[in-house]
């Protein structure tokens, strides 16, 4: 007997472990249905634990084919198939399929709405936020703030701000205030640089920061001046007001012996005026354009060469008196230090006297006039033995020819001259600031005089500073070798002025 119960129960026990089997084979795809009917009632339960009752089996096939169903989003067939199969199971199933719907048709709803604000942000224009047409100069940005910022750089337009700078810049008052206008454009990021300045029809381009291929045409516009007339310069007044004139030997000549004259005459009145006309030197006299318009007193082909310079000799030393006086009006010059002002003059005055040489010698034709009555030619100037730095004086007379500058703008660049000093001085800061006022002075000369061609003509202009320096060198070193020789007698001021200084 005992051994028919304990059959029975063995019985019992294989037959609860084929039906667990059955009911494990949800995981398989054995039945349509039974898998259909097993998700609804997964469904349903979802967001509730599960009870201890059901097998650690069943709770992964459910909570597997749940996430399966929610990441695939389930056909409209099989939703319809896994209804017939929520019927079956039982009355459940139904309105879990209706919570899962509403769960996906909220997050296709959210998704929609977010998707739609970020297509209307990406419409709008950064600067006003206006509708924008499009990406301009790198910018999301409407058509009405497109050609402000494209007409601004064209034209270089500088706006100024009525209030302090923060006006509020929108749709309706995008017209209110220009200068914050244009701020917000380049703050949200506008390129100048995408801008055509050239205006010639053509595809669009791609720009880049920094262009080189067209700097020069950017300099050629950004090149302008806030003059409007030569009146406008005020050195220049004084520039040609105290332009030293030509000198003239033989009008000199004549100078002394009437002094003299006047001085055996009256040996015991001489008078501050008759003392100061002597030691500046000569009657000076000055043609039309500079040239010589006399006759040279050097004129057969046996002068003496210690004769020939002890002439230049005596021309150099009142032509260093005049250039001191013409310095001493320049303003900004007289507001430096004493020892600044000699210093400037010791280093710059045998550049300055070349450029008045070479200048005085316009048009040249292979003479370079020193007085009204002494020019040197190549002949004259190998029998002096000057011939080194006659040569380099005509290289520079011929470059200079070819620049033709005008008046205005050797006034200006012989200034230059006196303030472009590399030398520690006491006050660094006014021998800079005198130098940027001689700079922009010309820079507004040669764009009122050469506005079409201003920037390479001033180009050529400084291009001229190097080889006037060059002919500093050449002319000290050939005169201190004179001094040494002691075949002429030289002017104390000469002697001194060619003491070397350091650079």
């Amino acid at each position: 007997m005992s051994d028919g119960v304990s059959v029975l129960h063995i019985k019992q026990e294989v037959d609860t472990s084929s039906a667990g089997g059955a009911s494990n084979s949800c995981c398989s795809p054995s039945s349509k249905a039974t898998t259909t009917g097993h998700n609804n009632s997964s469904n349903s339960n979802s967001g509730m634990k599960s009870s201890p009752s059901v097998s650690p089996e069943r709770q992964l096939c459910s909570s597997t084919t749940s996430l399966s169903c929610d990441l695939h989003n389930v056909s409209l067939s099989n939703d319809g198939d896994s209804n017939k199969g929520g019927a079956g199971s039982g009355g459940g199933g139904g309105g879990g399929n209706g919570s899962a719907s509403a769960h996906n048709s909220s997050s296709a709803s959210a998704s929609a709405g977010s998707g739609s604000v970020r297509d209307e942000m990406r419409r709008l224009c950064l600067v006003c936020g206006d509708v924008a047409s499009g990406f301009h100069y790198g910018v999301a940005s409407c058509e009405a703030c497109k050609a402000f910022f494209k007409r601004t750089i064209q034209g270089n337009i500088e706006y100024t701000c009525p209030a302090n700078n923060e006006c509020e810049i929108n749709k309706r008052r995008r017209k209110a205030c220009q200068a914050c206008r244009f701020q917000k454009c380049l703050l949200m990021g506008m390129l100048k640089e995408g801008v055509r300045l050239d205006r010639v029809r053509g595809g669009r381009q791609k720009y880049r920061r920094n262009p080189v291929s067209n700097s020069y045409q950017t300099m050629q516009l950004l090149y302008q001046s806030s003059t409007t007339s030569l009146c406008d310069v005020k050195i220049l007044d004084v520039l040609n007001s105290y332009e030293p004139d030509a000198l003239s030997v033989q009008a000199a000549q004549q100078q002394q012996q009437q002094q003299q004259q006047q001085q055996q005459q009256q040996p015991h009145t001489t008078s501050c005026n008759d003392e100061a006309s002597s030691s500046s030197g000569s009657v000076k006299l000055e043609s039309s354009n500079g040239t010589p318009n006399g006759t040279c007193i050097f004129q057969n082909n046996n002068n003496d060469p210690h004769e020939i310079l002890g002439v230049l000799s005596d021309l150099y030393d009142k032509e260093l008196v005049s250039v001191i006086g013409w310095a001493k009006q320049i303003p900004g010059f007289i507001e430096l230090p004493l020892n600044d002002q000699m210093k400037l003059l010791q280093v710059s005055w045998a550049e300055i006297l070349t450029l008045q040489l070479t200048f005085r010698s316009l048009p040249f034709n292979g003479k370079l006039c020193f007085a009204t009555d002494v020019w040197m030619d190549e002949l004259l100037a190998k029998e002096c033995g000057y011939t080194e730095f006659y040569y380099h004086c005509v290289q520079i007379a011929q470059r200079m020819e070819r620049i033709s500058p005008r008046r205005e703008e050797y006034y200006l660049l012989k200034a230059l001259l006196l303030s472009n000093c590399d030398i520690l001085l006491d006050d660094q800061s006014s021998l800079r600031a005198f130098r940027d006022t001689i700079l922009n002075s010309l820079n507004d000369v040669v764009y009122l005089l050469r506005h079409s061609s201003a920037v390479s003509h001033q180009q050529q202009l400084l291009l001229l500073l190097p080889s006037l320096r060059q002919a500093d060198d050449i002319l000290r070193r050939f005169w201190r070798g004179v001094a040494r020789d002691e075949h002429i007698n030289m002017k104390k001021l000469f002697l001194e002025m060619l003491e070397p200084l350091a650079r």
